[in-house]
């Protein structure tokens, strides 16, 4: 009898372990990057996503690529339901319909997303997109696509004067300046760290659906910046999606030069905000690399240190 309960046993947990989701059974979670066309440098940038993703050990990445400008979209069709957060690393040609309908199924029914940094120049025309990053730029966005947010005196001005959305100054090493100390994406982090060189966008506009700002930068005028002090990471109200927005992330010419990327705080950023989207909490502690108020540091591999 001990003998036939040991068998039951042990075909009960193997039926349970054979009808596990892929992620539970790794215990990492699913992310989908979508890239395939950018005006940015993307068959740098999405291997790098990749890299920092699944390095870390809490994140199973799969990539999925577009045609190339101008080619067949047609067989563009990803399955967004099998992950738990999407990475977007894409500025092109319109998804399918029914692609698009995919994407916002899953979005509006909870799922997680990343927006990093120049997918939010795509589809300026497409509504719903629009709501889902925020702020967009580029693209021929103006004041019909909604106001310019920035800070003035630390609180949130909605500028509705007329203008292009979408710039930035020269790239350069700049400080981040912590604005929601106690969410989970930030908590713990440094209230100001130095980001490494890369491009800060400003006068973006759109919907300006924020949720909680995370980070914010000040757009130098001596650099050809804005002379305001930006949103630069953030979290988006839309329904019951987890949207996280990261607008740095530059991608430079190759993956061992690419320092906007291998930047400490850049990656600890993606991971905890990818954990957010996924999740809605974030696990992880406070890096012992992570960039101090005088300086970057770098993952040049892409590895977070060992504990």
């Amino acid at each position: 009898m001990k003998r036939l309960f040991a068998v039951l046993t042990s075909l009960l947990l193997l039926s349970a372990i054979a009808i596990m989701p892929a992620s539970a059974k790794s215990k990492r979670f699913k992310a989908l990057i979508v890239s395939g066309q950018n005006n940015h440098n993307w068959p740098v940038s999405h291997k790098a996503l990749k890299l920092i993703l699944d390095n870390s050990g809490m994140f199973e990445s799969d990539i999925v690529l577009t045609a190339a400008a101008g080619g067949d979209m047609s067989k563009f069709t990803p399955d967004f339901e099998k992950y738990d957060v999407v990475v977007l690393d894409y500025n092109g040609d319109r998804w399918p319909a029914e692609t698009d309908a995919a994407f916002l199924r899953y979005v509006q029914n909870g799922g997680g997303v990343v927006v990093y940094h120049a997918a939010d120049n795509a589809f300026a025309g497409w509504e719903e997109f629009n709501k889902i990053i925020a702020l967009g730029g580029w693209e021929g966005r103006t004041e019909k696509s909604g106001p310019y947010y920035y800070l003035k005196d630390s609180k949130p001005v909605l500028d509705n004067s007329p203008g292009p959305g979408g710039s930035h100054g020269r790239q350069r090493e700049y400080p981040m300046h912590c604005r929601s100390a106690k969410h989970p994406i930030t908590k713990g982090l440094p209230d100001n760290w130095i980001h490494a060189q890369d491009e800060m966008y400003d006068r973006m506009r759109g919907p300006a659906n924020i949720k909680d700002l995370l980070y914010s930068g000040f757009a130098d005028k001596a650099t050809g910046g804005s002379g305001r002090e930006e949103p630069l990471v953030f979290t988006v109200d839309y329904g019951k999606a987890r949207v996280f927005h990261i607008m740095l992330g530059h991608a430079g010419a190759t993956l061992e030069n690419n320092p906007a990327m291998q930047c400490a705080g850049f990656q600890t950023l993606v991971l905890r905000g990818a954990e957010w989207a996924a999740t809605g909490k974030v696990k992880q502690p406070l890096p012992a690399d992570f960039p101090t108020d005088k300086k970057p540091s770098f993952r040049l591999d892409y590895k977070q240190p060992k504990k």
